[in-house]
C-alpha cells in the first residue's frame, strides 16, 4: 500500500489533532484514578500529575502567545493556574482547540516564518512558527510520559497516547 506523501501543513494539522486526542485519553485516565492519586506528591519536578499537566498548559499558553506576538506574562515554569483537574481539562482543550484552528489557517510560507521571542529568563530565542508547534505537541507527549510513569507507582495502567495508534484510528 503506498500513501500520498504529507506536506508540512498537513503534519502540522495532524500533531495539532493528535495532542488534542492525546490529551483527552490522559486527563479521562487521571480522572479514572483513585481520589487524590492525581494530586498526591511523588519524586517529579512538578510534585504531582496535576502539576505536571499544569505546566503543560502553561507551556502552551506562552508558546501561543509567541506566535501572536504578545507577551505571555509568566515569570515561571512550574505554576499551578488550576489545581482542580476539571478546570485544567476545560483550559487545556481550549488552547488545544486554538492550536487545532491556528494550524488550519496555516499555509507552508507562514509556517517558515520566525517568530522572535524571549523564554522565561529573558534568553532571546527564534524559531519558525511550524518548529514552534512541533515543540508544543513534543513537549506535551514528553511531560505526558512523566504522568505515565506516575501511573505504575499508584498502580495504574497508563493509557496509550502512541502517534501510530492515533494515525490508525484516523484511517
Amino acid at each position: 500500500m503506498t500513501t500520498k506523501p504529507k506536506t508540512i501543513v498537513d503534519t502540522v494539522r495532524t500533531l495539532a489533532r493528535y495532542r488534542m486526542w492525546a490529551d483527552q485519553l490522559t486527563f479521562d485516565a487521571v480522572r479514572a484514578l483513585p481520589p487524590g492519586e492525581a494530586t498526591r506528591e511523588r519524586p517529579t519536578l512538578f510534585k504531582t500529575m496535576i502539576g505536571t499537566l499544569n505546566h503543560n498548559h502553561l507551556i502552551d499558553l506562552i508558546w501561543q502567545a509567541h506566535l501572536e506576538g504578545r507577551d505571555h506574562g509568566f515569570k515561571a515554569r512550574n505554576v499551578v493556574l488550576h489545581p482542580e483537574l476539571s478546570d485544567l481539562w476545560a483550559a487545556q482543550q481550549l488552547v488545544n482547540q486554538w492550536y487545532i484552528d491556528w494550524s488550519d489557517r496555516q499555509s507552508q510560507d507562514t509556517l517558515d516564518e520566525v517568530v522572535n521571542f524571549a523564554f522565561i529568563g529573558d534568553e532571546k530565542g527564534a524559531m519558525s512558527r511550524g518548529d514552534i508547534l512541533l515543540h508544543v505537541v513534543n513537549h506535551a507527549t514528553y511531560h505526558r510520559g512523566w504522568v505515565a510513569e506516575m501511573f505504575f507507582q499508584v498502580p495504574a495502567r497508563n493509557p496509550t497516547t502512541d502517534l501510530p495508534v492515533f494515525l490508525k484510528g484516523m484511517t
